[in-house]
């Protein structure tokens, strides 16, 4: 009997399991009988044990590469593969069995594409050539998904030096390569924004060095690129303020907000040949972790300022003209007022007072006219003013009746602007109530007072016009019979779209509600 095992503790390993091989061989005499047996046994316990712990030690080692979500693998030199971990077996949803034997680029990990292929068996080649390889490849794997792997190829040598296997090793890196491409078009779409800005962009650091500019920038001082980015700041502002700006950046930059640079103030920029230019600045604080930076946004508005100027310009010349002509309509109702008035001496006495009425009418469209060219504001008038200037006229008009009336005038603010269009029917509404009331008013009395009230109520306008005289007749409204002025008033209310209304009492009257133009300059 020969290479027996044989297993069993032995007084010398009490409490082990002891291993030998034993091969029996009788023992015969001279005639053949059996007088003995040889045994001889070999102690293989210490090489059954450095079996167990290989064997155990090359377990764990496959249990770890198994449990590695990295790509491993061990091929012959050839590129044949002998054995894959388990991580890009079951993302490819294959088994050991689909790849044992196969040339490792005509794996499914890669034979949907040639030119991958290819590129892996180039790969191959510069390994065996004592190289390592490593690039990032598209990876195929359950379902048709593909994945970007981070892939590693590198020889294995033995004692002498010499090629016995190939390592394939790879990391799925999608989540980065996506966020790298996130990044990248970030970055593009940024720089397509600054880039495409109609206004100069400039990033400076806390000491006024330029660290980011687009191509609207550099043009509009004159640069280039290249050239813009090794400047400071300081160099695209006048010489005269430089020093001065070093400061204010300063003081800016301790305490930084968003905000328009000088508002209040006129900026001016210097290009490359020492020219200046008007510009409007914005500034921007950007927080980023070695600091804070201040983006600047520079607009050329030398258009806009040759544009304001020929604005001013034109303005000027319309308010001249506007100017001219109130002038002139005002000279004109004068040359009118004095013509009728000359006219008036050779008619029968009955009709100067027609002649009378149409020249206090007249008088009244002239005075808005004087005021427009007073108060060089051609699109609305004064009310108040109006009123006492008015005032004057027709006591000077009808001086001998104002022996014996008064009048005033009262208003409860210091302004109240009619529009233009408001301000010729509102003059002769005035002077048709104020005439009917010196002419009427006070028959047969040897006093009396017409008082003119303007009161201002949000954006309405109300002016009382009353006397302590006689009143009205009975039935008697303005539109119902009367004289001429008396008829017009109604058709006066309505350009100015207001409303009158008549209150009965001692005397009469009248009260005017109507719209206010707005009070900016």
């Amino acid at each position: 009997m020969v290479d027996i095992e044989v297993k069993g503790e032995t007084p010398s390993t009490a409490g082990r399991i002891g291993s030998w091989k034993a091969s029996y061989f009788p023992i015969n005499d001279d005639s053949g009988n059996t007088v003995g047996i040889l045994v001889i046994a070999v102690n293989r316990t210490i090489e059954h044990e450095l079996e167990q712990v290989q064997k155990e030690s090359n377990e764990l080692v496959r249990r770890v590469l198994d449990s590695l979500f990295t790509f491993v693998g061990m091929l012959a030199p050839d590129g044949t593969v002998i054995d894959v971990n388990k991580s890009p077996l079951e993302a490819a949803d294959i088994t050991i069995d689909d790849v044992r034997g196969k040339k490792f680029w005509d794996c499914s990990w890669w034979n949907y594409d040639p030119a991958i292929q290819q590129q892996l068996r180039d790969a191959f080649e510069s390994v065996r050539a004592g190289n390592i390889v490593r690039y990032d490849v598209v990876a195929r794997m359950a379902g048709d998904s593909l994945i970007t792997v981070d892939f590693m190829l590198s020889p294995l040598l033995n004692s002498r030096g010499e090629i016995t296997h190939l390592i394939p090793s790879g990391n799925d890196v999608s989540a980065r390569v996506l966020s790298e491409q996130q990044l990248r078009y970030s970055e593009e779409r940024f720089r397509r924004v600054v880039e495409s800005t109609a206004d100069g962009l400039i990033m400076i650091d806390e000491k006024g060095n330029i660290l980011l500019a687009n191509s609207r920038a550099a043009s509009m001082f004159g640069y280039t690129r290249e050239e813009f980015r090794k400047l400071t700041i300081e160099r695209l502002v006048p010489d005269n303020i430089r020093d001065h700006h070093v400061e204010l950046r300063k003081g800016y930059q301790a305490a930084p907000q968003a905000r328009g640079m000088a508002s209040m103030q006129e900026l001016y920029a210097k290009t490359k040949k020492g020219d200046l230019f008007p510009v409007e600045i914005g500034l921007t604080p950007l927080k980023f972790e070695d600091g804070i930076r201040i983006l600047a946004t520079v607009m050329d508005i030398t258009s806009q300022k040759d544009i304001q100027k020929n604005l001013i310009r034109a303005l000027t010349e319309k308010t001249s003209l506007l100017n001219e002509v109130h002038h002139r309509v005002k000279n004109n109702l004068q040359v009118v007022s004095s013509l009728l008035s000359l006219q008036a001496r050779s008619v029968p006495e009955e009709a100067k007072m027609h002649f009378e009425e149409s020249q206090s009418r007249i008088k009244a469209m002239a005075l808005i006219h004087q005021l427009l060219y007073e108060q060089k504001n051609f699109d609305r008038v004064e009310s108040i003013a109006y009123l006492q200037r008015l005032s004057d006229l027709l006591r000077r008009s009808y001086s001998n009746a104002f022996h014996r009336i008064t009048m005033s005038v009262e208003a409860n603010s210091e302004s109240c602007f009619l529009s233009l269009e408001h301000a010729l029917p509102f003059g002769l509404l005035v002077n048709e109530l104020v005439t009917n009331a010196i002419k009427h008013a006070f028959a047969g009395r040897d006093s009396g007072h017409i008082n003119l009230i303007m009161e201002r109520q949000e954006q309405n306008a109300i002016l009382t016009v009353s006397d302590n005289g006689v009143g009205l007749p009975d039935g008697c409204r303005p539109s119902m019979g009367g004289s001429l002025g008396f008829r017009l008033i109604p058709g006066l209310v309505d350009q100015m779209n207001g409303t009158l209304e008549v209150i009965d009492g001692d005397g009469t009257c009248f009260r005017l509600m109507l719209k206010l133009a707005g009070d900016s300059e």
